[in-house]
C-alpha cells in the first residue's frame, strides 16, 4: 500500500491526459510520518472515542493518507465528537442523512431537477419571479416527459406569486451550475456528468437553509473536495456545511463591504508588525489595503496550490486550529440559545487543541470577534516568503498580482504552515508591548 519512501499523491486524483499543464502535486506519503489506516484505526478505543492528540500530531508531521482523509476530515471539522462512540456517531450519522434528505426534497417539490441527475446552467425565472421560456431553459429543465419543460412552469405560476426567498433561490441555481461547471474541471472524478450533479445539487441544498448567505462564487471550490472524498451525499454536504461555519462570515456582504475585508484588515497589522518594509512597499503601490490577497482568504489557497497538496494545506490548518469544542458548539447552534448557554465557562483540555489553538489560549491571541483564522497567517508567511521578489521587481499593483499568481504550484504547504505559525507567535509578543 505504502510503496516507495515518499510516494507520490497524485494517482488518488488523476487529472485527465488532455490536462498537461497541471501543477504536479509536493505532497508524498511518508511511512512513519503520513496518518495511515493502521494508525488511524489504532488511534481509536475499544468503544469508538478518539485520541485526537495523537492524530493531529501525526497529520502535522505529514498529512492524511488520501484513502481515509474523508473520514479523518469530518472529525476536524466538527461533525463528530472525538469522545463520542461508535454508536453516538452512527445516531449522528443517520439523523443527518434524514435531515438532509429532507431538505433536499423540500427543494426538489420546488425545482424538481433537484436530484435528477442533471443541472442548469441557464436562469428559468427572471428577477421579477416570470417564467424564462428561452429555449436552452427549457432543454435543461425537460425531464424526460413531452412537455418540453412546460410542465414545470405550468405548476410554477398556478401555485401564485413566488415568495421573495423562492424567486432568490431560484435565480442563484443557473449561477451554481455554471460555477460547478467550471470547478476542478482537470479532474477525471468530474468527467461524470453524476458527478457534477451531485456538486450542484450540494450547493443547491445549501443556498436554500442558508438564510442569510446562500450561494457565492467560490464556494463550489471548497464543497468539491467533500463530494471527491466521501462517497455518501449527505455526508460531504455536512463536511461542507461544518466547513462554511468557519468561512461563511467571508462571504457575508453589505451593501458597503464582503465579510472578508475584515481579515483583510488583520493581514495589514499582521504584515506591519512583522515585516514593515514590505507593507510600506506595498502601501505605497496601493496595495495597502491587500485586496490583492482576497482569493486566498476566500477559497483557502485553492488556486495557489495543486488540488492535492490544497487538500494537504487545508489538513494541517484544520489540525492546528482544532479546538475539541468544535462539535458541542456547532450542535448548540443548531438546538438553540439554551444549550449554548450550557457551553459558556466550560473548560477545555489543552492536550486535546491544535498547535495554533494552544497559543491563542495561552498568549489571549483573540480579538472581539473571536480568533483570528490560520488562514491570515497563512497569507502572511506566504507574502514574507515573496518579501524579497516583491520588494525588488514589484512596481505596481499589476506586479504584484503576477508575482502572486506565478507561484502557483509552487508553494510548499508544510513550509507555509510553518511560517504561519512562526508569525503568529511573533504577532502575538509584539502585540503584548
Amino acid at each position: 500500500m505504502w510503496g516507495g519512501v515518499g510516494e507520490p499523491a497524485d494517482s488518488y486524483y488523476q487529472v485527465r491526459p488532455e490536462c498537461i499543464d497541471v501543477p504536479k502535486t509536493r505532497f508524498k506519503i511518508k511511512p512513519g510520518k503520513t496518518l495511515s489506516v493502521r494508525k488511524w484505526q489504532a488511534a481509536f478505543l475499544q468503544e469508538g472515542s478518539l485520541d485526537i492528540g495523537k492524530t493531529l500530531r501525526r497529520i502535522r508531521r505529514g498529512g492524511i493518507h488520501p484513502s481515509i482523509r474523508g473520514e479523518v476530515w469530518e472529525f476536524l471539522l466538527g461533525c463528530y465528537n472525538s469522545l463520542s462512540t461508535f454508536e453516538e456517531r452512527e445516531q449522528t450519522r443517520q439523523r443527518r442523512r434524514l435531515q438532509y434528505a429532507s431538505w433536499k426534497e423540500e427543494c426538489k417539490q420546488m425545482f424538481p431537477v433537484i436530484g435528477s441527475g442533471r443541472f442548469i446552467t441557464a436562469p428559468v425565472i427572471t428577477e421579477n419571479g416570470q417564467p424564462n421560456y428561452d429555449p436552452l431553459v427549457l432543454q435543461e429543465i425537460n425531464l424526460g416527459t413531452n412537455s418540453n419543460g412546460s410542465d414545470f412552469f405550468k405548476e410554477l405560476t398556478s401555485r401564485g406569486p413566488l415568495d421573495k426567498k423562492i424567486i432568490q433561490w431560484l435565480l442563484t441555481l443557473h449561477q451554481i451550475g455554471l460555477d460547478v461547471n467550471r470547478t476542478d474541471r482537470t479532474l477525471v472524478f468530474y468527467e461524470k456528468k453524476e458527478n457534477l450533479s451531485k456538486l450542484w445539487d450540494i450547493l443547491s441544498v445549501y443556498a436554500w437553509i442558508d438564510n442569510d448567505v446562500g450561494y457565492c462564487q467560490g464556494m463550489s471550490d471548497l464543497c468539491s473536495p467533500m463530494i471527491i472524498l466521501l462517497e455518501d451525499e449527505a455526508d460531504a454536504f455536512w463536511c461542507f456545511e461544518r466547513l462554511m461555519r468557519r468561512l461563511r462570515g467571508n462571504f457575508r456582504s453589505t451593501g458597503r463591504s464582503v465579510g472578508v475585508e475584515a481579515q483583510l484588515t488583520h493581514l495589514s497589522s499582521i504584515t506591519q508588525v512583522v515585516d514593515p518594509k514590505l507593507h510600506q512597499h506595498l502601501d505605497k503601490l496601493g496595495g495597502g489595503d491587500y485586496l490583492f490577497a482576497i482569493r486566498m482568504l476566500m477559497v483557502q489557497f485553492r488556486r495557489e496550490f495543486s488540488f492535492c497538496d490544497s487538500l494537504y494545506l487545508w489538513e494541517m490548518m484544520w489540525a492546528l486550529e482544532y479546538d475539541p469544542d468544535l462539535f458541542d458548539v456547532y450542535e448548540a447552534h443548531q438546538c438553540g440559545s439554551e444549550r449554548a448557554e450550557g457551553l459558556k465557562g466550560k473548560t477545555k483540555s489543552i492536550k486535546q487543541c491544535g498547535k495554533y489553538e494552544r497559543q491563542n489560549m495561552r498568549n489571549g491571541g483573540k480579538t472581539a470577534e473571536g480568533p483570528l483564522p490560520i488562514s491570515v497567517f497563512l497569507v502572511a508567511s506566504v507574502l514574507k516568503d515573496k518579501s524579497y521578489k516583491l520588494m525588488t521587481e514589484a512596481r505596481g499593483l499589476d506586479d504584484v498580482v503576477k508575482i502572486l499568481n506565478d507561484m502557483t504550484g509552487n508553494l510548499d504547504a508544510k513550509k507555509t504552515c510553518s511560517g504561519a505559525i512562526k508569525i503568529h507567535k511573533k504577532y502575538l509578543r509584539k502585540a503584548k508591548k
